[in-house]
């Protein structure tokens, strides 16, 4: 069985800006760009029973889209630095759908997770990087951001054990819903200003 996780996709122009800081990082493995994501909750390797009930459990979730930026660039090991990623900020309805999410698995009888949700976008994993080049790189780096993007779904996907970082599979496709009806109000009230051009 493949290993499971629920994430947020990263949408194009973000992904494309994100893409920007490949390179000049020696004993770095960049990820490809197809396969950004923000990571809300790792499930692993479970069975087809188990895993059906997580995507049953899933589909019931009712939670608004919401916006994300993307701001900041760092790294996970401090004395051995072993990734590089962007960071994502701070926004309650991210925080909120992933502690859903966490709660459903754990109801299933998933074990917690034993780490603290950090919300980021993995960009690199490192191999025998020096901690100065690293220091070096993300000097260089630090004001990084996106525009803000929206996230209408996550998405149930999954990872071969032997390969990190991609490619991966999207499983199962979870939308949020519309934020009130309002974007459907913006397009009608400009529809009589576009008959007139």
């Amino acid at each position: 069985m493949p290993r499971l996780f629920t994430a947020l996709e990263i949408p194009r122009n973000a992904a494309m800006s994100l893409s920007l800081l490949r390179g000049g990082l020696p004993g770095a493995r960049w990820i490809d760009v197809e396969n950004y994501h923000i990571t809300l909750r790792f499930i692993g390797d479970v069975d087809g029973r188990t895993a059906d009930e997580v995507v049953d459990r899933l589909d019931r979730i009712e939670r608004p889209e919401f916006s994300l930026t993307l701001n900041g660039i760092g790294s996970f090991g401090s004395k051995k630095p072993h990734s590089i990623w962007a960071g994502v900020s701070p926004a309650p309805e991210l925080y909120a759908l992933q502690g859903e999410i966490e709660r459903i698995c754990q109801r299933i009888g998933l074990p917690p997770d034993p780490r603290k949700f950090t919300p980021h976008v993995t960009l690199a994993r490192l191999k025998a990087s020096r901690v100065d080049d690293v220091v070096h790189y993300l000097g260089g780096r630090g004001d990084f951001h996106t525009m803000p993007f929206r996230i209408g779904r996550f998405v149930l996907l999954s990872s071969r054990e032997s390969v990190g970082g991609g490619p991966y599979l999207t499983e199962e496709v979870f939308p949020l819903q519309e934020a009130g009806g309002y974007s459907n109000f913006a397009s009608m009230a400009l529809q009589p200003e576009e008959s007139m051009l």
